[in-house]
């Protein structure tokens, strides 16, 4: 049976913080079944056993980070045990000092160390995962009753004892519980705090940089008149409750728009590659999505042969899931161009940062409702969207850009179009 190893979720992912187990051990886990939730350099997602047998070991507790490859739990059949760890076991524990030998507290075990035998009478009863655990999240062993065999402390009875700033609401060895944790605790004037960044925040601050620094951007912006897009949007609400019609946004014209520009003026749809550029036959359009842990953008694949009805539902589905950590890695990959859309955060307009190797982004800003000059010279109510366009000069001139956003304004212009 199948030792298990950190995947490789993501095509830059070199590392994965074990976020939760869903199985504990000594389950039976079954081929398909959600193993674990893994927070890689993009998001945080399900991960899915791959074969059948029992939850042997967990060598990884939740919290823990370790390189892809490394082996995090064995899946055994039966009484099976977990080949040995290539590591060399710890060091010997010290003898402890001026203190009782039943109040001493063991030293840890790594988690990738086979279980040990039992602690002889008067030292600490402890599973090897018990007690990585503990040592990670600073609590006592000697505090702890274990629910084990021989009143052994097994993970979930140190997991019941962890403080709130670890696992909200749990319960403290004592008995007593202990404040649910919302929100990062307030800090005082005159006092700082260091927070440290989750794998995700990692990622988005080295892209960022990557892309920021290295790469040639220039910006581009127009308003487009967005009275037809509200006009056709009423249209389809009005179709009632039962029709899908209804659940065609706003978003989804423009998310259209920028597909079938893109066919338009394909010199759009490429990246740098050194001393050539690619070309995609392929529209993939990556959809920006605010998540709790950062950004993510899943990606919609050769969105050209979709429908607007398909889109609409392709994004919701894509959205939902991503919220839901349950996206699969290559949902994430091969995004050809980005849309990003703040207008309904309230934000009017704003430029992006490129998605390398892509060579540009949509910056979309929010519907707004402002006086306008009409053809016959009159100033009347109107509706008016922003759009920011950045580009990597490397592959996209100013004329060029210039081409695509004439494009998008006209097909957003005219909605209808986009319905065909």
């Amino acid at each position: 049976m199948p030792e298990i190893q950190m995947p490789k979720l993501s095509d830059t992912m070199t590392e994965g913080t074990l976020v939760s187990w869903k199985k504990k051990i000594g389950d039976q886990v079954t081929a398909g079944e959600v193993l674990a939730e893994i927070e890689t350099d993009k998001a945080t997602m399900e991960w899915e056993a791959t074969d059948d047998g029992v939850l042997q070991e967990i060598f990884v507790p939740e919290g823990g980070k370790v390189n892809v490859g490394e082996r995090i739990a064995f899946i055994g059949a039966g009484d099976e045990a977990a080949p040995a760890a290539e590591k060399p076991a710890p060091p010997p524990e010290k003898a402890p000092d001026k203190k009782p030998a039943a109040k001493t507290k063991a030293k840890p075990v790594e988690a990738d160390v086979p279980p040990a035998p039992e602690q002889p009478v008067g030292r600490i009863k402890a599973s090897p995962l018990a007690r990585k655990i503990a040592e990670e999240k600073n609590v006592d062993l000697t505090s702890i009753k274990g629910t084990g065999p021989g009143a052994r402390i097994l993970e979930k009875d140190v997991e019941a004892a962890v403080s709130a700033a670890d696992v909200g609401a749990a319960v403290s060895a004592a008995g007593k519980p202990s404040k649910t944790k919302t929100a990062a605790p307030p800090i005082s004037a005159g006092e700082t705090a260091r927070i440290s960044l989750t794998g995700m925040r990692k990622i988005i601050a080295e892209r960022l940089v990557e892309s920021k620094g290295p790469v040639p951007h220039f910006y581009l912006n127009i308003e487009i008149n967005a009275d037809a897009l509200m006009r056709v949007r009423a249209e389809l609400k009005s179709a009632g409750a039962d029709d899908d019609a209804t659940k065609i946004t706003v978003n989804d014209f423009i998310l259209k728009g920028a597909v079938v520009a893109a066919l338009r003026e394909p010199k759009v749809n490429a990246a740098f590659d050194g001393d050539a550029v690619i070309q995609y036959g392929d529209v993939n359009l990556a959809v920006a999505v605010a998540i709790e842990e950062g950004l993510v953008t899943p990606v919609i694949r050769a969105a050209q042969n979709k429908s607007l009805r398909e889109i609409s539902a392709a994004v919701k589905d894509l959205a939902h899931r991503a919220r839901n950590k349950r996206m699969k890695p290559e949902e994430f990959q091969g995004g050809t161009l980005t849309v990003s859309n703040l207008g309904s955060y309230g934000i009017d307009n704003f430029l992006a940062i490129i998605n390398p190797p892509q060579a540009i982004i949509l910056a979309i800003g929010a519907i707004v409702r402002k006086p306008v000059v009409n053809e016959e010279g009159a100033i009347v109510p109107g509706y008016r969207m922003s759009i920011g366009m950045s580009c990597d000069h490397r592959v996209v001139d100013g004329a060029i850009g210039a081409d695509y956003l004439k494009a998008l304004r006209h097909l957003l212009e005219n909605p209808s179009l986009l319905l065909i």
